[in-house]
């Protein structure tokens, strides 16, 4: 079972800095609006989270 690290600092209210051992990312919004996530890779995501077991999910890559 390989060792992994995640660790989630909040900055501001509603401003996530997230970091694990290969890069890091800003996460703004969240509660009960879309979060959109900016990482160091260059991957951009945005999700919602819809009533019942339902969400939705965006990614784009540069």
């Amino acid at each position: 079972m390989p060792i992994t690290f995640r660790k989630s600092f909040r900055i501001l209210p509603g401003v996530r800095l997230n970091i694990n051992r290969r890069s890091w990312s800003i996460t703004l919004g969240g509660g009960k609006g879309p979060r959109h996530t900016i990482s160091s890779t260059g991957r951009r995501t945005t999700s919602v989270d819809l009533p019942g077991p339902f969400g939705f999910r965006h990614n784009h890559r540069r």
